[in-house]
């Protein structure tokens, strides 16, 4: 068996109502790597995940998770699979240890089984320390942490992780950074949407745009930055009455027409050589007496590589997909396993004849 991808999917096609959530969606991740899949709201992004993860059934195409066939053999998928959503899905009466402890024992793991993995799990996600502390104590990175760990209960050999860091502020969502690292490194291949670009950027090895439930582009970060072009020059004018003058500088050394903000007094162009066009660009300001509050380099980011092929931002104004939600702040309503989609009734060792 081809092991190279633990991820393949062709044609996929998925419909609410009148609305095509997925309208042909290809998608190829290679195992032991984590595989960004960005888009605007409403692109197509939960719904992949729902059909992937068998909890949403496909209307066309054909999908493969971790070798085995997702719309013949769900209930073989999800013996093999994690899913965690936008929302933790522990229990927060419970203490963090008692949570896993829960989560194997309807795993089917036992009492002297779900006990071991349990404290196998919160040593690996840092829990140690809180582990019999009431979960409602927890900050929202450990309790991401825990929900991580909850979903790796049968180490999965596949992971969804669906907007995982929503709500977290800097520490807790590098909190969780760091937990998907140690994740792919033991081997785990893990598939992530998100809306933080800079998320994506940090921990994928690889992206798929998806746009109107269509992949429009796939590759690796810095190849789709190199899309959009190469090092810019960026000026912030003191006055803006200088942005004229700013303009006419940078377009001096640019590779094209400079791009004025004007709200932000800030122009920049393109240039070839990053260097010389810096000190050119800072010179003529010296001379000019053109008073500046910052100038420097800019690498296109993936921002950039958004805007260019979607027309709007990560974070932008697209309608929802169309889905039913259903049961709770994880969307993965009746078919899914309650609130964030970790629990054994979303990925449960279920029977293959059970609604997917």
């Amino acid at each position: 068996m081809d092991t190279t991808y633990a991820i393949r999917a062709e044609g996929l096609r998925k419909r609410y109502g009148d609305k095509d959530a997925l309208d042909g969606f290809d998608l190829a991740v290679r195992t032991g790597t984590v595989h960004g899949l960005l888009g605007p709201n409403g692109a197509g992004k939960t719904t992949a995940v729902r059909v992937l993860s068998t909890l949403r059934r496909l209307d066309g195409g054909r999908a493969e998770v971790a070798g085995v066939d997702v719309a013949r053999h769900p209930g073989r998928v999800r013996a093999l699979i994690g899913l965690t959503g936008q929302y933790a899905a522990v229990d927060e009466v419970l203490t963090g240890r008692q949570n896993l402890e829960m989560f194997g024992r309807l795993f089917h793991l036992g009492g002297r089984g779900a006990r071991s993995r349990a404290a196998e799990l919160l040593e690996r996600f840092d829990l140690a320390e809180a582990a019999d502390e009431g979960v409602e104590g927890y900050s929202g990175g450990m309790r991401r942490r825990l929900d991580l760990a909850a979903s790796m209960i049968l180490a999965p050999r596949v992971l969804f992780l669906d907007e995982p860091t929503t709500g977290l502020d800097p520490r807790g969502r590098g909190e969780v950074w760091e937990a998907v690292r140690a994740l792919v490194e033991g081997g785990t291949t893990v598939l992530l949407t998100t809306q933080y670009l800079d998320e994506a950027d940090q921990l994928a090895s690889r992206i798929t745009v998806i746009d109107r439930g269509r992949a429009i582009a796939d590759d690796t970060p810095e190849a789709l930055k190199d899309r959009v072009g190469g090092d810019r020059v960026e000026v912030v004018a003191a006055d803006p009455a200088d942005l004229p003058r700013v303009a006419g500088i940078v377009a001096r050394v640019g590779d094209g027409e400079p791009r004025v903000d004007q709200a932000g007094r800030r122009v920049h162009a393109q240039v070839r050589d990053r260097v010389a066009a810096l000190t050119e660009v800072a010179r003529t300001l010296r001379d000019e007496g053109v008073a500046v509050e910052d100038i420097g380099l800019r690498r296109p980011t993936l921002d950039d590589v958004f805007l260019r092929l979607t027309g709007t931002g990560a974070e932008g104004p697209r309608t929802d997909e169309g889905a039913p939600d259903g049961g709770g702040p994880g969307g993965t309503g009746p078919d899914g396993g309650g609130p964030g989609g970790t629990g054994p009734g979303a990925l449960g060792r279920t029977p293959e004849g059970a609604a997917a």
